[in-house]
């Protein structure tokens, strides 16, 4: 009786999340991710960093030079992925609260629209909290409408439209010249980011999603399907409609031990943006090159490549060079996909990267959960918060 009610409620549920979706779906077109801004300790250091290791080129630069007088920021950029690494440069102030209270992580997912007015108006009509109203910055190159919303924790979203703007990134930037470019990793756009809440928060923000952007569900997980002997956790992935924004959420869920996204919270001190997963056409060519340039990345044991061709199928890539890299493997209805992991990319357990090439599949790895959890529960061993 009460499995069969589950199953009603799941199914009513995803229902009004589509209904709602389709009723609006038009309200809110989204043409892709703008830019994700981290607000950091010493900009130009995890510039340098992210040039190194990533492969990001010098784009843009705002601060003192450009009349900036109380931040500076750094903007990089590789294919369709763009970062701005944002620093205070005086003391208190909201970048120095942020930075005190999570460390090193990403404030602004940044939006690109067709009219930012009109994004900003559809969303706080339906209940989102202003972060700013529209606003117009403009030079010599044109202008660009912005305006802001709050979603979970201290993280926001920036509507960008840029359609009259023929400038480097915004208005009161300026083209960042600088001869050290390290070539691309070959990671060519964001895939997905994924967002960790607290405690039976999911649900919330899914449908803050769902009713404030229009976004719709398009996966599930439980903490049947996403757990180990030791902890455990819960996902829902919102998407809009054309597919170009994915943001999974995900919440703890009871388990022996500490999960990961306890541990997240915990250091983060709330709720946050835990991965960006980076999309590539060739993994192991990325993988190989970030790795030699110091990036560190979970370990994968050996066992797990045992069985791989009966749990997933015939691939195009050899075993061995699987295993040699530790690269995940999964498969859904439409194909497969390879992934990797880095450990945490700042000082805090809290923020990392995720390296994915999709051969079809749509979905996310559900296949490697267990594999990756251990992993990451491995780590958590070391540093004594498991």
């Amino acid at each position: 009786m009460s499995e069969t009610k589950n199953i009603s409620d799941l199914q009513k549920e995803t229902y009004e999340i589509k209904k709602m979706y389709n009723d609006a779906e038009d309200f809110l077109p989204l043409l892709g991710t703008d830019y994700v801004e981290l607000y950091v300790g010493n900009a130009k250091q995890s510039a340098h960093f992210y040039k190194t290791a990533f492969g990001f080129q010098s784009e843009a630069y705002a601060g003192l030079e450009t009349g900036v007088s109380d931040k500076v920021s750094y903007v990089l950029r590789q294919d369709k992925i763009r970062l701005v690494l944002t620093t205070s440069l005086v003391e208190g102030g909201e970048i120095n609260e942020h930075i005190n209270k999570h460390g090193d992580g990403v404030k602004v997912v940044a939006l690109w629209v067709e009219d930012a007015t009109k994004a900003w108006e559809e969303t706080t009509k339906r209940g989102a909290k202003s972060f700013f109203e529209p606003r117009k910055r403009e030079d010599e190159n044109g202008w660009v409408i912005e305006s802001g919303i709050h979603t979970y924790g201290e993280t926001v979203h920036v509507f960008v439209e840029r359609k009259n703007y023929k400038g480097t990134f915004l208005p009161g930037y300026k083209k960042w010249e600088s001869h050290y470019n390290p070539e691309p990793v070959g990671i060519k756009y964001i895939d997905h980011m994924v967002g960790n809440v607290g405690w039976g928060e999911m649900n919330k923000w899914c449908e803050f999603y769902a009713k404030i952007m229009g976004f719709a569900q398009i996966i599930s997980f439980d903490d049947k399907d996403i757990s180990t002997d030791y902890t455990a956790l819960m996902s829902k992935v919102m998407s809009n409609g054309n597919g170009r924004i994915k943001f999974p959420i995900n919440e703890p869920a009871a388990g022996k031990k500490k999960s990961q996204i306890e541990e997240y919270l915990d250091f983060y001190n709330g709720a946050g943006v835990q991965h960006i997963a980076v999309a590539t056409d060739d993994i192991v060519t990325t993988i190989d090159a970030m790795r030699d340039r110091g990036v560190e990345f979970l370990y994968v044991p050996d066992t797990y490549y045992d069985d791989l061709i009966e749990r997933v199928g015939e691939i195009d890539e050899d075993v061995e060079v699987l295993r040699k890299r530790g690269i995940l493997v999964d498969r859904d209805d439409e194909g497969y996909l390879l992934q990797l992991f880095t450990k945490p990319v700042v000082d805090r357990p809290t923020m990392f990267f995720e390296i994915i090439q999709r051969k079809g599949a749509k979905s996310f790895g559900k296949g490697n959960f267990k594999a990756l959890f251990e992993a990451i529960e491995r780590e958590q061993e070391v540093r004594g918060t498991l």
